[in-house]
């Protein structure tokens, strides 16, 4: 079977530290060009200033993987996919939840793959979590999710900008992981954003949700950790505690704690690889939804200005 012809648009540092790695690693993939207009692109590859560029001069394309900020995605999606080109969206899928879900009618409509990827979900101590909590009476949980911004995206103006969604941009990870792992479905109560007076995007939030069953789940996301970050996840059930840390990578149940290897974009790209051959899709815009409900119905605390 030959591989699937994939371009990668946008490299910047997701691109370089996971996308091209990973791609690199699936045989069912050939890096066939990179798009970006100031990124020269990887050596030995084909690379267009603009995905017109790349349509209008080849080489022929089977796949993209969009890794540009959410802001510009969806015209992007639209015209790989009226090309009948298969559409990876890096997280999150979209600047809004409406374009996502006339996206994914559109690849319905062509026949194409769109596959709005969750890299979270495929931290090693995700799917264990999942299945130890599936016949679990859920009484509490909380998240906590707290890093230094200027670490993990320095100088990137357009996270702070309307659709980049500020700190939910990494908390978004985490209710990616908690909507999968719970086994019942969670709504927001309430919300306090903490907006930086020259910035559209909160650095700091505060969020009470709960499940439909009633257990409370709250929130803690911080954009202004310094020294140890932190990305932990606990749940409190009737037959003990379960605590997800680094990310979902490690896990802890009353039997123990379990480490593996970090392997969520390799598996992203096997997830894509398995829907483009078995001709579906996977659109699921739970966490963004919740992103959403948060904007919604939060209230919005202006703090002292944040500068890179």
């Amino acid at each position: 079977m030959d591989p699937i012809r994939i371009a990668v648009v946008g490299v910047g540092k997701i691109a370089r530290d996971q996308h091209l790695p990973a791609i690199a690693g699936n045989k069912a993939f050939s890096l066939a060009a990179t798009v970006s207009p100031r990124d020269p692109g990887v050596e030995g590859v084909p690379h267009a200033k603009s995905l017109d560029e790349l349509i209008a001069n080849g080489p022929a394309i089977d796949a993209v993987a969009l890794c540009t900020p959410p802001q510009v995605r969806y015209d992007l999606a639209v015209q790989a996919l009226s090309k009948g080109m298969h559409v990876f969206l890096e997280k999150p899928p979209g600047a809004t939840l409406s374009e996502v879900v006339a996206l994914e009618s559109r690849a319905e409509k062509v026949g194409a793959t769109l596959f709005a990827s969750w890299h979270s979900r495929f931290a090693a101590g995700v799917a264990p979590a999942r299945a130890w909590l599936s016949d679990r009476k859920i009484e509490k949980v909380s998240i906590v999710w707290r890093e230094d911004v200027r670490v993990w995206h320095p100088g990137q103006a357009w996270i702070w900008e309307p659709g980049g969604l500020g700190v939910f941009d990494p908390g978004i990870n985490a209710l990616s992981i908690v909507t999968h792992i719970l086994p019942r479905p969670m709504f927001l109560q309430g919300a306090t954003l903490e907006i930086p007076a020259n910035r559209a995007a909160p650095i700091a939030a505060d969020i009470e949700f709960r499940d439909t069953a009633g257990a409370p789940i709250h929130m803690d996301l911080d954009w202004r950790q310094t020294g140890p970050q932190s990305w932990d996840i606990v749940v409190e059930t009737d037959e003990g505690t379960l605590k997800l840390s680094n990310g979902g990578a490690v896990l802890t149940l009353p039997s123990g704690t379990e480490h593996a290897e970090d392997m969520e974009y390799p598996g992203l790209y096997a997830r894509f690889a398995s829907l483009i051959r078995g001709g579906r899709s996977d659109v699921d815009v739970a966490p963004l939804r919740l992103v959403a409900d948060a904007f919604l119905r939060g209230h919005r605390k202006l703090v002292d200005e944040f500068h890179d």
